[in-house]
């Protein structure tokens, strides 16, 4: 089973066609193929029910098992967005009862608890990218969350929690951090005094009073509290040069077009996905602009970080080749083409440096 997922895998990575599937032909070329090699029966409807009926609603597919529900999954065309419909799946899901939801484009597929608590967001545990991600490594996943063995016997549920439980103990542990830190600068016990006057000594060779060190720390207290709101920007990001405030936009929208190829500094590289465009474009610059990379940093969306060094705070984090950064590629092709523009300013570059090339 694992073999013929990474083959099938790896062939979409190669697979051009694909960028022009309507929702239609992501059903039947991926997403069913898919759970065949999964151990469903593709043509048994009473394992795999196509427009299963949620109220006056219908969700695109409901993985059974004797009759119940195991699993809804909702299918949409490449180019879509999925953030755009996660609500509308987890609302039936939690209807229904069903434990495990996905949401995918065919490439994308995003993994849900839909009867846990929390947000929407949060609800969801873990994200498939089948063309950034190793195939390994995704043909265990869906392995793990969707084969007709896990679902039917319940470890699906179970490697699903896991995962879950994992990432929201790290965040638990993230956030407590911060309130333990908090704690120790408002009350200062005399570990924390002893440790800043021996410090004071060793660099000086003179020793404070204990009532010098807590003056000082109350004095400073203010500008040593970390504010436990200012989730999506780590303190350990590096000084940023000023950056302009606005950067110049698409012009035009790419939403539904394919790109074949992007011109920078009067080099050509094919390029078959928008994300790849972006990737790619990161790649070259950190060849060119090494020292200066985490300039990047200092790119923001609305809600989170388009460049971090900390993965968890993206919805789809993809590696930077040579950095320690991470790049959102959860974006629409509109999205790409600015963020691109807006990266290339970073390090001095107009928009007429960066030309793109569309069928």
């Amino acid at each position: 089973m694992k073999d013929k997922i990474i083959s099938f895998t790896e062939s979409l990575k190669f697979d051009r066609s694909i960028e022009t599937f309507d929702e239609a032909a992501t059903k039947q070329a991926i997403v069913l193929r898919l759970l065949n090699l999964l151990g469903w029966n593709t043509f048994n409807i009473s394992e795999i029910t196509p427009e299963y009926s949620v109220g006056s609603q219908r969700v695109d597919y409901s993985l059974r098992i004797n009759s119940s529900n195991k699993v809804f999954i909702e299918v949409k065309k490449i180019s879509e967005d999925l953030e755009n419909h996660q609500e509308q799946l987890l609302n039936y899901s939690f209807q229904e009862g069903v434990k495990l939801a996905v949401l995918t484009n065919g490439i994308t597929w995003w993994f849900y608890l839909p009867l846990n608590e929390g947000s929407w967001e949060q609800r969801k545990f873990y994200s498939i990218d089948i063309l950034q991600q190793e195939s390994e490594n995704v043909a265990d996943k869906f392995i793990d969350f969707l084969s007709k063995e896990n679902v039917s016997s319940g470890q699906a549920i179970i490697n699903a929690e896991a995962i879950y439980t994992s990432q929201k103990k790290k965040n638990i542990v993230q956030s407590t951090i911060k309130k333990a830190w908090n704690k120790i600068i408002s009350e200062p016990d005399d570990l924390l005094v002893d440790l800043l006057n021996e410090t004071t000594e060793k660099i000086c060779g003179y020793k404070a009073s204990n009532e010098q060190i807590e003056n000082f720390l109350t004095k400073n207290k203010s500008n040593l509290i970390i504010s436990e709101l200012q989730e999506t920007k780590p303190v350990f990001y590096p000084k940023r040069k000023n950056i302009p405030m606005k950067f110049p936009k698409a012009g035009i929208s790419y939403a539904g077009k394919s790109i074949s190829s992007f011109i920078f500094k009067n080099n050509e590289y094919e390029v078959r996905f928008w994300i790849i465009l972006l990737i790619k474009l990161c790649q070259i610059l950190v060849i060119h602009h090494k020292k200066e990379f985490d300039n990047v940093l200092s790119l923001v969306g609305r809600k989170r970080p388009y460049f971090t060094k900390n993965a968890n705070e993206l919805r789809n984090p993809q590696k930077i080749n040579n950095t320690n950064i991470y790049v959102e590629t959860n974006l629409s092709a509109n999205s790409i083409v600015d963020l691109c523009y807006k990266t290339i300013s970073v390090f001095g570059y107009s928009k007429n440096d960066l030309k793109i090339n569309i069928k």
